[in-house]
């Protein structure tokens, strides 16, 4: 680079130097688009930036953090442009003088929509697993996923692991985190650190089965396509200091050598998806909720992240959709936490529980994350053996119930798992959805209906008082119970399906019959017949409609009000 100009005659030399330096790019006064398109393509080469369904460009912290993307805005192409190249205009003298990019050029660029990026999936520092248990240890953009990998380690993995192999692998990674209060977990006490343990020749219950579940996907989370995400929750009064957030940032100090960065839900529903949007969108390994405390988690933001590939979200402060790729492992921790019934099926479920009023007073030594950092390569080389077992002996594994939209993730990471002894960690779904306080509201609707109607098929004005008092607390009118009852034709819970037949006439009004469909465990009532309709049942003049969630404002406004304040809506 040219000395710096100390005086004004060698200001002239000193722009002509780096004229001659960089890339010049014209600005057309005249044509500002065809200098947007220019500098489309000179941005195009650059190697740090991405398309993410908009520009952004891979940054590191100066804590040393993990990478992350920055979306570019005005100011930042202005920036990236003086980086790569030297802006250019001709004079009224026919002669080129330097000059700042206008902020209307890069305006243009960032609303051009097409800007020859490279897409970015995600980054990882994990390693690249295939399909065919073969492993790539990556630098750089790895164009077949679109993934850019850094620091990935170098791992000790057996060519062909076998079932031994597997358990003892297993055992390696239960022992590590033996001190953590799975819920259901047999413990001992252990006369060297003096509190109990997991007894580690039992069979891992259902919680730290989950546990597991959880680390090993987030060790493939990069390679797989789709994954669900990471409950972890503990008793509303005495959850605090079991563990829970140390037990995220042990998972990704393993899965990816770093300590996530944590934020919290916010006091609104709105705020919450928009700061689950913003981290998404930075394409960072993971994504961690914390302290999710005394709430019912909704959000569709998460739940369109976990199922869906590309997924769209709400980009703050503007007026448009992002379409995203996301390879984050999604975790939540909380104290007293629900997740509604649209999240449920998409996590898998921990529970911690110290059996103590005050968990963190439990004698530990320091330094639990530190150990685990150090121990790294042994703790990943574990559970890519685990995983490697399961690809390698596919015909031989042992197959859980099934989950929609993760069977591939079953396939890599629960059923490898089942057949070296852990539990089903989808078992728990169920409850899950047993716990939604909405679908909740609707069993005990149903179960009050079958109470006083059974099966007739009746209409809206005929329903017992009772009945509609769980429809319409507030006696808002039969019209209000009506269009309630119409949203909630084919919904089912707790054993019960509503099925609705249309009028006959033009002014007459829907009928409304509850059938039974199978056994609820928590009411003993029974299948009763074919498709839920006894054999004699008549068949409802009009088709089920696809089941419909309950609409937000059905049950009481004061039940809403407390919900909306814990951002269920």
């Amino acid at each position: 680079m040219p000395e710096l100009p100390r005086t004004p005659a060698d200001a002239g030399k000193f722009v002509e130097a780096m004229l001659g330096e960089k890339p010049q790019l014209m600005v057309h006064a005249g044509d500002l688009p065809a200098t947007a398109r220019a500098l489309r393509d000179l941005l195009a080469e650059c190697e740090y930036l991405f398309d993410r369904d908009t520009p952004v460009k891979l940054v590191q912290p100066s804590d040393g953090g993990p990478m992350w993307a920055v979306p570019l805005t005005v100011n930042t192409v202005v920036i990236e442009a003086h980086d790569l190249c030297q802006p250019v205009k001709v004079d009224r003298r026919g002669e080129l003088i330097a000059l700042t990019l206008p902020e209307r050029v890069a305006r243009m660029y960032l609303d051009m929509g097409e800007w020859n990026l490279r897409p970015l999936a995600g980054i990882t520092t994990a390693p690249v697993l295939a399909a065919d248990g073969s492993i790539r240890d990556v630098e750089g953009y790895d164009p077949q996923t679109g993934l850019w990998c850094c620091s990935v380690p170098k791992l000790i993995v057996p060519e062909r692991p076998g079932f031994e192999d597997g358990k003892t692998a297993l055992r390696r990674l239960r022992a590590t985190f033996e001190t953590f209060p799975f819920a259901d977990a047999i413990r001992r006490c252990d006369p060297d650190l003096g509190v109990e343990v997991v007894d580690l020749a039992e069979t891992p219950g259902r919680d730290e089965s989950a546990f597991l579940a959880a680390l090993l996907t987030a060790v493939c989370r990069p390679s797989l396509w789709l994954a669900p995400g990471f409950l972890i929750e503990a008793p509303a009064l005495s959850g605090a200091g079991t563990g829970k957030g140390l037990l995220v940032r042990a998972i990704c100090a393993i899965a990816f050598g770093i300590r996530p960065r944590a934020f919290t839900a916010g006091h609104e529903r709105q705020e919450l998806e928009k700061r689950i949007a913003a981290d998404l969108i930075q394409a960072a390994p993971a994504l961690f909720l914390d302290n999710v405390n005394g709430a019912v988690l909704r959000s569709d933001t998460l739940a369109a992240a976990i199922t869906e590939r590309p997924a769209r979200v709400r980009v703050f402060g503007e007026l448009r959709m992002a379409v995203l790729n996301s390879t984050a492992f999604i975790a939540i921790t909380g104290n007293g936490l629900t997740v509604s019934e649209d999240l449920a099926r998409r996590f898998i479920d921990c529970k911690l529980d110290a059996g103590c009023e005050d968990p963190e007073s439990r004698p530990f030594d320091p330094g639990f994350l530190e150990r685990i950092e150090l121990q790294r390569i042994d703790l990943l080389s574990a559970a890519v053996t685990i995983w490697r077992f399961g690809r390698q002996n596919r015909q031989d594994l042992k197959r859980g119930r099934p989950l929609g939209s993760f069977e591939s993730w079953c396939d890599w990471v629960r059923d490898p798992l089942l057949t070296l002894g852990c539990r089903d960690p989808v078992e728990r779904v169920e409850m899950l959805k047993a716990h939604d306080p909405h679908r909740q509201k609707i069993a005990e609707l149903f179960k009050a209906w079958w109470t006083h109607h059974k099966d007739e098929l009746i209409r809206a004005s005929e329903l017992a008082e009772p009945v509609r008092r769980l429809i319409d607390p507030l006696g808002r009118g039969r019209q209000f119970v009506a269009t309630a009852l119409g949203r909630m034709a084919g919904t089912r819970a707790a054993g019960f399906v509503l099925v609705r037949q249309e009028a006959g006439g033009k002014w007459g009004a829907a009928s409304y019959a509850l059938h039974q469909t199978t056994t609820d465990p928590a009411s003993g009532i029974g299948h009763r017949g074919h498709r839920g309709h006894r054999v004699s049942d008549p068949i409802p003049a009009d088709p089920m409609t696809p089941m419909t969630p309950m609409p937000d404002g059905l049950w009481d406004a004061e039940l809403i009000a407390v919900e909306e304040k814990s951002w269920t809506l």
